[in-house]
This record gives structure tokens, sequence and C-alpha cells, in this order.
């Protein structure tokens, strides 16, 4: 069976999905509250992305030998995640994998809901009402 990974196109399809979604991140307004959250500097997020992503795709498992467990909720405890941070990430992700995927549905059918689930499964404080 062919994996996601391969699909998107191995190691090069995943990096230009993860280069593309940092540069999205950096310049969407939508993205603020994200881009808030992360370093300054994006290099060491978009290689563990890009690491996490290949594995969870289907491909090496690299996050794993590298990093451990992937446990992300866990890793990301240190931030607050809410509606915007989760939205923002969304919008990135789904603008770079409409431009660097393109219009294969039974692959976003196969990938994208769990995007989702993942993306609503980081929140980790409530929405701030004024």
């Amino acid at each position: 069976m062919t994996t996601p990974y391969e699909l998107i196109g191995g190691e090069a399809g995943v990096r230009a999905l993860v280069t593309r979604f940092y540069e999205l991140m950096d310049t969407l307004p939508e993205a603020a509250a994200c881009r808030a959250i992360h370093p300054a500097d994006l290099s060491g997020s978009a290689e563990k992305l890009f690491e996490y992503l290949t594995g969870w795709l289907g491909g090496p498992p690299i996050f794993v030998e590298k990093r451990g467990p992937p446990m992300l909720r866990r890793r990301h405890l240190h931030v607050g995640i809410a509606g915007a941070e989760i939205d923002g990430w969304l919008k990135c992700f789904m603008r770079a994998w409409d431009e660097t995927v393109g219009d294969n549905q039974e692959l976003a059918g196969m990938v994208l809901p769990q995007v989702h689930s993942l993306a609503q499964h980081m929140r980790n404080r409530e929405d701030v009402t004024a």
C-alpha cells in the first residue's frame, strides 16, 4: 500500500509543505496568534514539524528516533493554545497543503481530517472572552 508520505512526494514533498507552512505563518495576519507562540527563528520548529510529519505520514520515523515519542500536547504545554492559535495553524496548514500537495481528494481524505483532529487536540486553554 502506498503511504501518504509517498503520495505527497516523500522528503521533497514534506519539505515543501513545511516550508510553505512557515512562510505563511510569518506573513498571514490570521496566523498572528499562532506565530506569537513560536520562537523568532522558525528553523528549529520547521525541522521538528518536518521530522514529525515524515513519520506521521508513513515515512521514516525520524522524529521518534531523534526526540522520542511525539507526545505533542505535552511538548506544547508551556504555551497557551486556544481557538486563535488553532485557527491560525490550520489556516497555514490548509493553504500550504493546497499550494504544495494540490487537489488529490483521496489523499486529502486520508490526511486532512486527522490534521484537524490533531490541531483541536492541542488546545490547552479556553478562549478568552471580553
